[in-house]
């Protein structure tokens, strides 16, 4: 199997207490589930609001 790379730039979502990645539909064909990836995460830009929890 060749090896597919895709990059994208996303904000990371909220789900009830848990943030999240939500992949574009555009991919749904390549990424499906049980496919395993290599996640890198480079922060590129940090939020500045103290109510975020940690």
């Amino acid at each position: 199997m060749k090896e597919k790379q895709f990059v994208i730039h996303k904000k990371i979502a909220k789900h009830g207490k848990q943030n999240v990645i939500v992949i574009p539909k555009i991919l749904q064909d390549d990424l499906r589930p049980k496919t395993i990836v290599r996640l890198t995460i480079d922060v590129l830009k940090e939020v500045q609001d103290d109510s975020v929890s940690k």
